[in-house]
């Protein structure tokens, strides 16, 4: 069954999101090839420490701890979610697979930016017997500021 294309246009949000320092921390640890879920305290060797120590970052170029840019996709990807599981889109997930993703960042995130994120599906089309469905996300923050453009692609398998 294919996604209707008339669903092109469609919204998602806005879903809000709070940067906390400790979840900034435990996510760059973690990518950085630390193992945070098994308490570990330190970081890994060889990861910025404008990334999780506040007195290290206040003498850097932000003034302040900032955000790996990977971790928009904690909050980046609520829209995406929110098509795919749209009742409207009566999509199988069980099907879906993540097909790519791109991130293009227009400042920093730091602790305490409130992220309001909206999305629309741009493009529904029909490819070598699958289905692909992409929506466009914008997160700002509190001061209004585009902060990240994310652009998820699905594939959904016949």
């Amino acid at each position: 069954m294919s996604i209707d294309p008339a669903h092109v246009g469609r919204k998602y949000g806005p879903f809000t999101y709070e940067l906390g320092l400790e979840k900034m921390r435990e996510f760059a640890f973690a990518v950085g090839g630390g193992h945070p879920g098994m308490g570990a305290t330190e970081p890994p060797e060889g990861l910025d420490p404008v990334l999780y120590d506040v007195e290290a970052a206040k003498k850097g170029r932000h003034g302040g701890v900032i955000a790996f840019p990977s971790f928009a996709v904690v909050f980046a990807i609520r829209p995406f979610s929110a098509a795919a599981t749209d009742p409207a889109l009566g999509l199988n997930l069980l099907m879906l697979v993540h097909g790519e993703q791109e991130l293009e960042l227009f400042d920093v995130m730091r602790p305490g930016d409130v992220m309001t994120t909206r999305g629309e599906i741009t493009q529904v089309f029909e490819k070598a017997g699958k289905d692909f469905l992409t929506v466009v996300t914008e997160s700002t923050n509190q001061a209004g500021k585009l902060v990240v453009r994310g652009t998820w692609t699905a594939v959904i398998r016949h």
